[in-house]
């Protein structure tokens, strides 16, 4: 009776141990990229990212821009080789002509959006984010964001190429790119 009472200590012992080995390791969040192990977490410990929450304002060829700036925290990331957590700035927008006529808003869409794919906070206070682009992919590409003081922030957009066909795009669709396509863009925190 006595070896069936140990068994199952050692076995509850057993369990315990590989269920607290099996947490997520947790690492700075300015790690790179290639050094992200399977299953970690990239947390903002010293919350680095809190300067950059917040609604900002731009204008840009008679266009008004709105940054809607949030933190979400433990966002999954699926890359080809390995799958990790972060936490990461998410952008939502919203672009208005010179009427006030909305040209673009997602502030309701999950599954057009700009969020942070990498920080450098020691060197240039800055971070990149990763836009998916826009209806049929049009738009996406690196956005970087640098803080300049605690209500600006400047803006760099770099759409990447695509090439657009009747089997990816049906006809019709808007295949703009509403977002400010510049360097050096001072939004400003509302």
């Amino acid at each position: 009776m006595k070896i069936i009472t140990n068994f199952k200590t050692i076995l509850l012992f057993s369990f315990i141990i590989s269920a607290l080995s099996c947490e997520a390791q947790i690492i700075p969040l300015n790690t790179g990229i290639l050094s992200i192990p399977e299953n970690a977490y990239v947390k903002d410990s010293n919350n680095e990212l809190m300067p950059y929450i917040g609604t900002y304002k731009a204008n840009f060829q008679g266009k008004e821009i709105t940054l809607f700036i949030n933190k979400e925290e433990k966002r999954i990331v699926k890359r080809i080789d390995k799958q990790f957590y972060r936490d990461a700035l998410v952008v939502k927008y919203i672009v208005k002509n010179a009427t006030g006529t909305i040209l673009q808003d997602t502030q309701n869409n999950n599954s057009q959006g700009i969020y942070l794919i990498s920080s450098n906070m020691k060197s240039g206070n800055t971070v990149r984010l990763i836009y998916s682009g826009t209806n049929c992919g049009v738009g996406w590409g690196d956005i970087f964001l640098k803080k300049i003081n605690s209500t600006q922030i400047s803006w760099e957009y770099r759409p990447d190429d695509i090439i657009i066909d009747s089997s990816k795009c049906p006809s019709g669709t808007d295949i703009n790119i509403y977002l400010p396509e510049t360097k050096d863009l001072i939004f400003t925190k509302q």
